[in-house]
Formats: structure tokens, sequence, C-alpha cells
């Protein structure tokens, strides 16, 4: 049964100082849905969860709620609740008052905020902790009380705000599974906003890809991994080698100087387009056996399989394989055609996928960079 419904966005458009934030954004999210707003620090994502929440109102467009106008709607009318990356527990509180504070402001019965708030720790897995103070609580302790808080009042929607941003590595991905479990369980709609693919890919029924306050693409996560729009998109979500390309025909794509068959069709022929390979989309084997022929410029060891750099023709190309390869070897590439995707060119053709200056360290300093923005 397709579900209705919950939230429309409707041509959003927000200015900060002439500026803008979103442009002309129109979207729908359906009731019971995990969506995932992912893009890079500016991008729009935060702007439009606080549109959602009645922080902010946009300059044109509308936002509509189950149908209705939320227009002039302050945020203590709507059925929303939201999750901040800090979680603004009540230090002075334990677990238990923490859960309660809302029942108690909506002057809920005692016997029926027991109920609920012990509904809540088993919910979030923190039984046996209700008179726990939360500053002695770990910061997956905290980010669960945080969780069965908003979820205690019942909001139809719950928006989290790169919540899972101060956690370790380890308990980032426990979270995560918690998180969409929590999801399914109670059939809340999710709104979650990240800057992380990997989060996204996880725990989203619907990702929806944003950069320079415009939506790039929405879909499945397996959708937009394995069939992005743009370039953008195909270097955003995971590694890519992202190439210049000629289609000579319907299922024939041309691209590091000789032709391969492919699954995409109905381009113009001679269309000038760009060329996706996921690197563990490409086989290396024996340089005579190759469809196409190079140099194997770099090898790193990642625990699971090696990332090595292949300068074919001066574009360098990144391939994960569990095989061992060493510097300076000379190897060929075999390409299947299920592992060549064909986009249109784009604005942002030609800004990404040669893997030249490739450094996990600038990846690293990045990431740094967008968590302190």
């Amino acid at each position: 049964m397709e579900k209705n419904t919950i939230i429309e966005l409707k041509n959003i458009t927000v200015e900060f100082d002439g500026e803008k934030v979103l442009d002309d954004m129109s979207l729908s999210i359906r009731d019971g849905e995990f969506v995932t707003f992912l893009g890079s620090s500016g991008c729009g994502k935060t702007t439009t969860l606080r549109l959602i929440a009645g922080f902010l109102e946009p300059d044109s467009g509308e936002v509509f709620f189950d149908g209705k106008n939320m227009r002039g709607v302050p945020p203590y009318k709507r059925e929303v609740n939201t999750i901040f990356q800090r979680y603004a527990l009540f230090p002075h509180y334990n677990v238990y008052e923490n859960i309660a504070y809302g029942l108690r402001v909506r002057k809920v019965p005692e016997a029926q905020i027991k109920e609920q708030v012990t509904e809540m720790l088993r919910l979030v897995n923190l039984q046996g902790f209700e008179k726990r103070n939360v500053t002695k609580l770990s910061g997956g302790q905290q980010q669960r009380v945080a969780i069965a808080r908003a979820l205690v009042l019942k909001p139809k929607i719950l928006l989290l705000d790169e919540p899972l941003a101060a956690l370790d590595l380890k308990l980032r991905k426990d979270m995560q599974n918690e998180l969409k479990n929590i999801q399914k369980q109670t059939g809340i709609t999710f709104i979650f906003v990240t800057h992380d693919q990997e989060e996204a890919l996880s725990m989203s029924d619907t990702v929806v890809v944003m950069n320079e306050g415009k939506i790039q693409q929405i879909g499945s996560p397996i959708d937009i991994y394995n069939e992005p729009e743009n370039a953008f998109v195909a270097d955003f979500i995971g590694e890519s080698n992202i190439l210049d390309g000629i289609m000579k025909s319907d299922y024939n794509a041309c691209f590091a100087g000789r032709c391969f068959p492919c699954l995409d069709k109905g381009f113009e022929p001679g269309e000038e387009v760009d060329i996706v390979v996921r690197p563990e989309d490409v086989d290396i084997v024996k340089a005579d056996q190759g469809m196409l022929r190079g140099t194997v410029t770099s090898v790193t060891f990642l625990g699971v399989h090696f990332e090595i750099i292949v300068d074919i023709g001066g574009f360098k190309w990144m391939i994960q394989t569990t095989d061992e390869h060493k510097e300076g070897e000379v190897v060929g590439l075999v390409i299947e055609p299920d592992a060549i995707h064909v986009m249109k060119k784009s604005k942002y053709s030609g800004q990404f996928g040669d893997y030249s200056s490739y450094s996990d360290e600038i990846d690293t300093l990045n990431v740094i960079e967008e968590e302190e923005n």
C-alpha cells in the first residue's frame, strides 16, 4: 500500500544576506520513511530541517504537513521533535526525569508518565538506568536518553541534526543500527541530516543529496550509489573514476582511448557524456589480457582490500582489490558492461574523478574542516 505524504515542500527559497541557501526546492516525504539529507557543510540541509521544525520561515514557497499549510504555525504547535548534535539534556535531572520532562509540561497523569517512560527505556535499552544522573552517562547513553525524551511525546516526525557527529567511530556504527531499529519499531518518520555518506547509505530508505541549495538526486541508497545522476553525486557518494566519454551509439561508450559495450542507451549518437566506473568494479589482470593497460603508481593496504592507483595515459584510476600489486607494475584492466555508468554532462563535469592528487590525509582534513564549521 502506498504511504501518504506527510511533509511537502513546494518551491522553497531561503536567502541569508542576499545569498540563496535554498533555491526553489521541492520535496515530498512519505509517512513512516527514514529520509536522510546528505551534503557537505553549507549545502542547505540543516536549513531544510529548521523549516520543517518551524524555527525558520521560507522567503518564498510553502511547507505542508499532512496537507495543511504550516506558514505561521510555531514549532510547539507542530507534531515534530528535534534532536541536535548537542543533546541539551538537563544535567540536574536523572535519566527518568529527563525523559518524563515533556510529559510533565503537558500535565500527563503520573501513572501514564511512568508507563510511557518505562516503554521508552525499553525501546532505547536503558532499563535499570532510571536513577542515573545524565552527566555520569557515556556519549552513546546520553544519545539514547535524548532519543527517548523526543519520542515519549509521540511526534509524527523526528528531526535529527547530525546527532552522531560527537561519537567515536564504533559507537557511531552501533547507534546507526540502533536508530534504524527504533525507527522501524515506532513507525515514526525520521528525517536525518549528515555529511557522512556511509551513514546515509546504511540507515536510510531515501537519500536526498544536496549541494549549493539544490537537490542533486533523490533515491534509495542503492539507486544513489549505482545510478548517480551527475558527477557531483558520483563523487560525493563513495569513490568514483569519472572520465570524459562519447556515446558512439546505444550500448557503446567510448572513453580512455577505446570503446566499450555498456548497458546505457537513449543518448544522441556522438553525444559527449561523463562515464563513472566504481573502483570495486574494475578487475586487474595481466597486462596483455586487459582492455586497458597502465602502470601502478600507488598501493595502500586498508585491511579488507588494497586501494591501487593505476596511471593510464596520464589519468589516474583507483581500483579496490583483494589482490596485492606492486608500485611500478604494468597491469591490465577489465571493465564489464554493467560496471560502466553513463551520465549526461552537467555543471560538475570535469571537476571530479581523477586520483592524481588523491590522499587519505586530504580527505581527513576535509572532514575535520566540515565538522568544525
